[in-house]
């Protein structure tokens, strides 16, 4: 089964992007200047970034910490619209993101950074939880580059954690190692063949082998009515509706061999 692509910064408190992350060159303009660095002086660290946290005084504390380590920020929000306004009004190197904000206090951070990823895939994005809760990341999770996840209680080293906000927006993707841990769970959680009987899944690996029904038949003793009745559940178990366009038997053999 393919995986996000995201590195694990270590098996240890969380702090820099040094150890493990995988980082991708930073952007070069025409003139050959890396672009996080375009209008500062002696290679000095230069990028905009936008803040997104209910809690103000978290907020505001890490504007202070960003602005003293040479990032200008250009705006702050407190819910997942107005950070969404920020975004297409700026366009920031980087959002850094709470995942809850209000009004459900739910995953609307984790909303508003699908929606910036779409629409402006070059600003990097760095989730900050208290939680560890991956399931409803998966998807952007997946995009890998520029792409942060940190838990904010294994964020011990100031320096460190600068310097990892530096690495993805230079074009880097680093994740908590709980939550590497926690996505590999969640993926087998949601392992589509786990709905099949047994037989279903001898039945599907048949398939597989490019048997027909008869010869699944002949294979498992059983009647080729039974096989029909056992790929028809199949189908409807790995939510394969009828369509015109899509063969329903090669995309079923196509979620067995992904899981294999």
């Amino acid at each position: 089964m393919t995986g996000p692509q995201v590195q694990a910064a270590g098996d240890k408190t969380f702090g820099a992007s040094k150890g493990a992350a995988l980082l991708a060159p930073a952007r070069m303009n025409n003139g050959g200047v890396s672009e996080i660095n375009k209008g500062s002086q002696a290679g000095e660290f230069r990028a905009r970034a936008v803040i997104a946290d209910d809690d103000v005084l978290l907020r505001e504390g890490l504007a202070s910490l960003l602005s003293r380590s040479g990032f200008d920020v250009v705006g702050q929000a407190g819910d997942g619209v107005e950070l969404v306004r920020l975004v297409r009004s700026a366009i920031p190197e980087v959002a850094i993101i709470d995942i809850r904000m209000p009004p459900r206090h739910a995953t609307e951070g984790l909303e508003a950074a699908r929606v910036i990823r779409q629409e402006l895939p070059d600003t990097a994005i760095v989730l900050l939880s208290a939680h560890v809760e991956v399931e409803e990341a998966m998807e952007l999770l997946a995009g890998g580059e520029r792409l942060g996840y940190l838990l904010k209680s294994r964020v011990t080293d100031v320096a460190e954690f600068m310097e990892t906000i530096r690495s993805i927006v230079a074009g880097g993707s680093v994740v908590d190692p709980s939550l590497v841990q926690e996505l590999v769970q969640a993926r087998r959680r949601r392992d589509p063949l786990d709905a099949l009987s047994p037989r279903e899944r001898e039945v599907l690996a048949l398939m597989a082998e490019g048997a027909s029904n008869a010869g699944i038949a002949a294979r498992l003793f059983v009647s080729e009515g039974t096989v029909e009745k056992h790929v028809r559940s199949i189908l409807m178990k790995l939510q394969l509706p009828e369509s015109e366009t899509d063969h329903r038997r090669v995309l079923a053999v196509l979620q067995f061999l992904d899981t294999r």
